[in-house]
């Protein structure tokens, strides 16, 4: 078991390397997988033999890089075209109270379990666990690998919404449509697309209505609504604006 687990880890630690050297979407799901993967491996590993405060502090420390907006800049940006640049948005803060948590558990889980019972020669549950473990991981770490594709996207026409999780269809908002972007106001009236996320939610408000596909739960299909407002919630606010005014896209100071 103690080889299997050293694979295991020098594997995770190569995977992490390889997140950092080429930049990508795939590679932030990667890290924010990863890098709590291993600070809770040496916490459980401190039950047989306590681990120095050093490990535990530097492995926090690692987690925090890997969850820290720049991060997600850096890893997004990657395969982006020269002309454009990619924001993450905030993920939504029901998805946040659990079910992110829980698919992290139950996919770092699923992929360990089978390797670890093999090696300790539990050969049937092993093997059911190996198959059944890898395909939950793979199903559970494809949905958490759609938060690392929402994204505030400025293109030379102006900027685009991408939103797997509520939206059908991605939104460009022209830049010649785009009259103000900048802090939601208290109270606004406008198309909330931010899924209840925290932080500073952001207002476009534009010159002409747009069509917008809205996704629906259990419906087939998306809603579409017009509006001439939308709100959203990205993680790093005053890049966002400080890009929209080197664009000459429409902002209004915080």
């Amino acid at each position: 078991m103690r080889a299997v687990a050293s694979i295991g880890l020098w594997s995770g630690w190569a995977l992490g390397l390889a997140a950092t050297v080429l930049p990508h979407p795939i590679g932030l799901t990667a890290l924010r997988v990863l890098a709590p993967a291993a600070l809770a491996a040496l916490v459980a590993s401190s039950f047989e033999r306590p681990a120095s405060v050093l490990a535990v502090a530097w492995t926090a420390v690692m987690v925090a890089i890997a969850l820290a907006p720049d991060t997600a800049l850096f890893c997004i940006n990657g395969p982006a075209y020269p002309n454009e640049r990619r924001f993450l948005l905030r993920p939504p803060a029901p998805l946040l109270l659990g079910p992110i948590p829980l698919a992290w558990a139950l996919a770092v889980a699923g992929m360990a379990a089978g390797p670890l019972l093999l090696a300790a020669r539990q050969w049937v549950w092993g093997a059911v666990a190996l198959v059944v473990g890898f395909a939950l991981a793979w199903i559970l770490l494809r949905s958490l690998h759609v938060l690392s594709k929402r994204w505030v996207v400025f293109v030379p026409a102006g900027f685009v919404l991408v939103d797997p999780l509520g939206l059908t269809d991605s939104i460009l908002l022209r830049r010649q449509t785009v009259r103000t972007l900048g802090p939601a106001p208290t109270g606004t009236g406008a198309l909330d697309l931010t899924q209840r996320a925290p932080g500073l939610a952001m207002e476009a408000t534009l010159t002409e209505e747009v069509d917008v596909s809205v996704v629906r739960p259990g419906r087939h299909g998306g809603e579409s609504r017009p509006t001439d407002r939308l709100l959203f919630t990205p993680t790093l606010p005053g890049a966002v604006l400080e890009e929209a005014r080197s664009r000459r896209v429409g902002a209004r100071p915080v």
